[in-house]
């Protein structure tokens, strides 16, 4: 490609997350037991490895077990075992403890900071050879006769109006002969692989939620380390899907987070301030006062489960991880079916390159492996809540205790964002202002995630249609992006007397909710400058 560096592997890797360093750690284990020459790449759009990993996260160690079964003497930061588990119901005021349900049963896991973890199996998988480029994030796909051929990554130093500065740099070629494409839930550059590949015919669409979460450090005397406590109910009503997690982790640490399907109907609804008001149940406040919120940040989490699992490879790759879609919904956690995609890919490609076997193996070797039967199991509980959240609960009694998991039918999800109802159909909703002490608006919130991005760069965040956002959304929902936006990026300011629509992108957390929830689909989230974004610690 005329003007731009090229460079050949025999596997590039996109993403730097659990399931991408799974991958390249498999794939090296294999070729140094095989003494095969293999070269792995990882490119990674965060500044560094971590910067952009944000979960809750209690981590099953099953995937983990089985690719480094001496993780422990390796030095893994599982530091903290699961040792007690609640589930409530909230109600305004008050709550009921409910058993737990047996999917959300953690002994034997631990509660970790995800991104610390990304971090140690960066380095493992350094150690193995793989080479790990940060801040290069895949803004565009390689496409020679039909077969992805590799990744561009994207440019460096062009400005708002697309010039080119003193610093322009194009972006590198990096040609492979399999491409595994681990961005997490909702990566740009695997939408566009699988609209081109048309990989999601014949499944459901992928649903979503919305996960927001604070780091706070609290009082000693509340921290009861290993505690793992999740509720639903209060606040949201009975027809929104969601609810709220709290981790106690070591050194005083509480991981606290809250969740909204992002089936929502009400385009009042601000899941921001859902999670804020949250806190001010007496059940959690009592939790958070004299306490100190150090972190925060913002990610999408796929909800579809096992229907919404789409066509896994195609010509010249494969889709791994939260790309895909593997998250246990009722489990809470995706990390550990993430991480066992990745490594059966790595292998079906390992067997690929070595043996000219087919990459497709990767799918039959994912449909006899624990992780198909795990999400087979529950793919009928999430649906199941489409009819609010006391049917959706009898419903998943009656599907784990009665069915176990076995129903002779398959509930099927309908795309986000055809959810919303007209804004005159819905109440508005009156939000508390912030407190600064338990609650917080969004700008401080931005502040504490360290997010950064050049600001002379073209808006990352795209419109197809300029005007819809104000001839249209404005009056049907009333533009519901300033208010799923967890960030504060989407605003309706008033220019000349006159509604105007403003991206703030330098405030984007990469959450990916714009991408998702716009009902007019008009929001295309792209990849800015490498290293913009957050730059998480400890989330």
């Amino acid at each position: 490609m005329a003007g731009r560096e090229e460079m050949d592997f025999d596997v590039v890797i996109v993403g730097a997350g659990p399931a991408g360093l799974s991958a390249a750690i498999r794939l090296r284990q294999l070729a140094l037991a095989m003494q095969r020459e293999l070269s792995v790449c990882v490119v990674e759009k965060g500044s560094e490895v971590g910067a952009h990993i944000l979960s809750g996260a209690v981590l099953e160690p099953r995937a983990l077990n089985e690719l480094l079964p001496d993780w422990k003497t390796l030095g893994a930061p599982l530091d903290v075992p699961a040792a007690h588990d609640e589930f409530r119901m909230l109600f305004k005021g008050g709550s009921l403890r409910f058993p737990t349900p047996p999917q959300m049963h953690n002994r034997g896991n631990y509660i970790v900071s995800l991104s610390n973890v990304c971090r140690w199996l960066g380095k493992h998988a350094e150690s193995l050879g793989v080479q790990i480029f940060a801040g290069f994030p895949a803004a565009d796909m390689i496409i020679e006769n039909g077969r992805l051929a590799g990744i561009i990554t994207g440019d460096f130093g062009v400005d708002k109006k697309g010039e080119k500065k003193s610093s322009y740099q194009p972006g590198i070629a990096i040609r492979a002969k399999v491409t595994l494409l681990a961005e997490g839930c909702r990566g740009s550059l695997s939408e566009r692989v699988m609209r081109f590949f048309g990989l999601r015919e014949g499944c459901d669409p992928q649903t979503y939620g919305i996960g927001i979460k604070e780091l706070w450090e609290i009082d000693p005397k509340k921290h009861k380390q290993g505690s793992v406590m999740h509720t639903v109910g209060w606040p949201l009503d009975g027809s929104t899907y969601g609810g709220s997690f709290l981790y106690h982790l070591g050194n005083n640490q509480l991981s606290i987070g809250f969740v909204v399907g992002l089936d929502y109907e009400n385009p009042w609804l601000d899941p921001f301030m859902e999670f804020q008001r949250f806190k001010t149940h007496p059940h959690i406040r009592r939790l958070l006062e004299g306490g100190k919120r150090i972190c925060y940040g913002a990610r999408a989490l796929n909800e579809g489960g096992f229907q919404s699992i789409p066509k896994l490879s195609f010509s010249g790759g494969a889709l791994i991880g939260a790309s895909a879609g593997f998250m246990n919904v009722p489990k809470v956690k995706g990390t550990h079916t993430a991480m066992k995609s990745a490594m059966l890919a790595a292998e079906a490609t390992f067997a690929h390159l070595t043996e000219n076997r087919p990459l497709d193996s990767y799918e039959s070797r994912l449909k006899e492996s624990w992780v198909y039967e795990e999400l087979s199991r529950v793919r009928n509980i999430r649906p199941g809540f489409k009819g609010g959240m006391w049917q959706g609960l009898v419903h998943a009694a009656i599907d784990t205790y009665i069915l176990r998991g076995r129903a002779p039918w398959t509930l099927h999800h309908t795309p986000d964002y055809k959810s919303l109802k007209e804004a005159s159909e819905c109440a508005p909703i009156v939000y508390p202002r912030p407190d600064g002490k338990i609650t917080f608006d969004r700008m401080s919130s931005v502040y504490l995630s360290a997010t950064n991005h050049e600001e002379n760069q073209p808006a990352h965040l795209r419109l197809k249609d300029p005007s819809l956002a104000v001839a249209y959304n404005l009056p049907h929902y009333g533009e519901p992006a300033q208010r799923y936006c967890p960030a504060g990026v989407y605003e309706i300011v008033q220019e000349n007397g006159r509604p105007r629509f403003q991206i703030n992108a330098q405030n984007c957390v990469h959450c990916k909710t714009c991408d998702i929830k716009d009902p007019l689909q008009n929001i295309v989230w792209t990849t800015p400058e490498g290293g913009g974004g957050p730059n998480y610690s400890g989330m």
